[in-house]
């Protein structure tokens, strides 16, 4: 019977029908490839068990009869007192707890049962109600509808022992997380393999990490013929050596401490993919925070290994931005090189849905590199680092801590509270002697502080020092101080924030650049957005009191290729307004508190650990949403909350805000394009460049003056132009609060 059971039908462009998709050969089709991807961790026998029953509700009569109702395959079937959906994966579910017993079989369960609609919740204790796995389980009566063989195929594939012996808290939900990815994956591949064969063939293909590494030498080669012979570049060709000695090192957790501008993008690339030689991995990703500036780094990367090797994965990517083979990988990061946001990163690793968990088995035998690592949320600080050690314990991940400011992530006591921190971090750039002289060696400015750290400044006072500068960068730490300094300022002064669109801020960050090539006056009042990947450089830079993290952020801005005579100048002042309440308050209060210790040099690589120390102490929580505590599984019921950890994890809170398509440019045309056709897929992703996110109050008071409109069910723009201005952006009633959280 199984012979002539269907998993899938499809029509022909001729409009006749295709021979149908067989249960049989899908199932074992599907049971090999997530076989074959769990093999990676170690259990590769539990991804054939998942694969066999993830359909076996299909093997029912009553399924069969359904599907070809449905579909118009048959239209002579006739279900006799069914009118909606008939589910199937709940009985592969109940299946597997009844063949392999509850030890065994509830962890696939949770795969099988949500291989569509997202890893359910064990009990409706936490909101679940009827979509709990505990409520669908008892909704399954008994097997006798399932074929036999169907059946016999599923019993014989029964797993042994999990591969290791699981630990308390994150361990469990993570690895059935990666069973779950590897049968969602396994499934979408097989299906896509019938239904649309000219897409699974856009798929894979890709270079080797040996030929990716041999494009890296040939471009690094001419990079180095072809740039000024000067001490910095000399710097950085010695980091890169350094990186490459250290490649060989076995897997685990590394921190790359070089000073910005040192040249860590190449370096850490150098690393990553000798690395992956040495250790058979299969793939690099890289972690960026913003979306701002991800962009730029991915272009080094295809311009050092190819420009159809790179995919990149985040929602400023445009249509016309990403080929159909780049589309496909974003989808389950089957290519040698991603590149993507903390926020798609993080949230995946804790996600529930199908869609983002698919590419989470593929993080498995990679290097992980997380660039400016000191941006980590605290917030999430504590499910982050434990989730990271268990990548890296049972999964063959190896990661870089890239940044110029270190985070305090090792496990220490924390005013004697143990941090759960990594376990071991070996620093690449050598013990802590050595990574001082490289600090010292790549000194391009001096950082000067206030005598008196409670000493304010007024905003007229600063437009008056920042004007005699012909050239010179001041950066505060919200936009309402950002546009309160630059009104003070002369006429032709920048202005960046993240109330300007992404498009609009990539423009004035290009003149910027030109204007500072040319050598011709140009000055810049901006957000804290400047301070992690744009490469700017200014012989002056003002910053408003911050975390130590963000003052030697700015300082990678001035002096950057340590060109001028002598060093820079970094100026910290007190300014009117405090640092917005949470965590930009307490990091500059923590700096104050740091620095007053009559420390000469404020960017002394020694002071990074105390500072970090000093501000997670200072933290309310390092899992503020208890995330830990939802994943873990007590004893008697494997009972997980993988639904309601996914909806808290969420490192940018949507709640709080509502996206606005701003009238900029392009956009004016992509807007009446929108009204006239609705939301296709290419089209809003090339309106994500036209975006601009608000607290609920300030669209609130937009809306009511008229000055927003749906254009979309849910979907809302600029009535006109009046509100965006071509110098500061989206014209708003300022908050207190901080937008800045929202260019990840």
């Amino acid at each position: 019977m199984i012979d002539e059971f269907i998993a899938h039908v499809r029509m022909n462009d001729d409009g006749t029908w295709a021979s149908p998709h067989g249960l049989s050969e899908h199932i074992e089709a599907t049971a090999r490839l997530a076989e074959n991807f769990t093999a990676k961790f170690h259990s590769g026998e539990w991804g054939k068990a998942a694969g066999l029953a993830h359909d076996a509700g299909k093997g029912r009569s009553v399924w069969q009869k359904y599907l070809r109702l449905k579909s118009g395959y048959d239209e002579e079937a006739h279900l006799e007192g069914k009118t909606g959906k008939i589910s199937h994966a709940i009985h592969g579910a109940r299946l597997v707890e009844f063949l392999f017993g509850k030890g065994l079989g509830r962890s696939l369960a949770y795969c099988i049962a949500g291989h569509h609609t997202g890893l359910p919740d064990w009990s409706s204790a936490e909101g679940a109600g009827k979509s709990s796995l505990q409520f669908q389980l008892t909704q399954v009566k008994d097997f006798n509808d399932i074929d036999p063989k169907v059946i016999d195929k599923i019993r014989s594939a029964k797993p042994k022992l999990p591969p290791w012996r699981f630990a308390d808290g994150l361990d469990l939900p993570l690895w059935i997380r990666m069973l779950y990815s590897s049968l969602v994956d396994a499934d979408f591949l097989d299906t896509e393999s019938y239904m649309d064969k000219d897409k699974a063939g856009n798929r894979g293909g890709y270079c080797t990490m040996v030929e990716l590494l041999d494009r890296f030498k040939k471009y690094m080669k001419q990079l180095d013929e072809t740039s000024e012979n000067s001490r910095v570049n000399e710097i950085r060709r010695n980091i890169r050596v350094k990186c490459v000695q250290m490649a060989s090192e076995a897997q685990g957790i590394f921190s790359l401490s070089v000073p910005t501008g040192g040249g860590k993008t190449l370096s850490s690339l150098a690393f990553a993919l000798e690395h992956a030689i040495k250790h058979h991995l299969d793939r690099i990703v890289y972690v960026i925070p913003y979306t701002s500036i991800i962009e730029q780094n991915a272009e080094v990367f295809r311009s050092a290994v190819g420009e159809d090797q790179v995919v990149e994965h985040h929602s400023n990517l445009t249509e016309d931005d990403a080929t159909l083979k780049s589309r496909l990988a974003s989808e389950n990061w089957d290519a040698p090189v991603i590149v993507t946001t903390s926020v798609q990163f993080f949230e995946s690793l804790f996600a529930a849905k199908s869609s983002r968990c698919r590419k989470l088995h593929n993080i498995v035998r990679s290097v992980v590199i997380l660039d400016e690592a000191q941006l980590v949320p605290v917030d999430f600080l504590a499910p982050i680092l434990r989730t990271m050690q268990l990548l890296v314990e049972h999964y063959q991940v190896s990661f870089v801590i890239s940044t110029a400011t270190q985070p305090a992530f090792k496990e220490r006591l924390v005013d004697g509270k143990p941090f759960p921190g990594l376990k071991s971090i070996k620093e690449i750039m050598g013990d802590s002697k050595e990574v001082k002289l490289l600090y010292q060696s790549l000194k391009r400015n001096h950082v000067q502080l206030p005598h008196d750290l409670h000493d304010i400044s007024n905003w007229e006072e600063i437009a008056e020092e920042l004007k005699q500068y012909e050239q010179v960068l001041c950066i505060v730490s919200d936009r309402k101080s950002c546009r309160e300094l630059h009104s003070l300022m002369p006429e032709g002064t920048y202005h960046l924030s993240a109330l300007m669109c992404g498009q609009h801020r990539s423009e004035i960050i290009k003149i910027i650049k030109q204007k500072l090539k040319a050598k011709q006056s140009v000055r810049v009042i901006s957000t804290q957005l400047v301070e992690a990947g744009v490469d700017l450089d200014f012989p002056v830079v003002y910053r408003a009191l911050a975390g130590l993290d963000s003052i030697a952020q700015a300082a990678g801005r001035c002096n950057r290729e340590g060109k001028l005579p002598e060093l820079g100048k970094v100026i910290v002042f007190i300014p009117p307004k405090k640092a917005p309440m949470g965590i930009l308050r307490k990091a500059a209060d923590t700096t104050r508190s740091i620095v007053a210790a009559n420390y000469p040099d404020p960017l002394n690589y020694d002071l990074f650990e105390k500072y970090f120390e000093e501000l997670y102490w200072k933290a309310n929580s390092l899992d503020s949403n208890g995330i830990i505590s939802l994943l873990n599984p007590d004893q008697q019921e494997c009972g997980v909350y993988f639904r309601t950890a996914a909806r808290k994890f969420r490192i940018i809170d949507e709640t709080l805000q509502k996206t606005i398509i701003v009238r900029y440019g392009e956009s004016e045309r992509l807007i009446d394009l929108l009204k006239l056709k609705g939301p296709d897929r290419w089209l809003m992703r090339q309106l994500q460049r036209y975006t601009v996110n608000v607290y609920n109050d300030d669209f609130n008071q937009l809306k009511r003056r008229g000055s927003i409109e749906e254009v979309h069910p849910q979907i809302f723009a600029l009535s006109s132009n009046l509100d965006y201005s071509k110098d500061t952006g989206l014209l708003v009633n300022e908050t207190p609060y901080d937008p800045e959280q929202f260019i990840f």
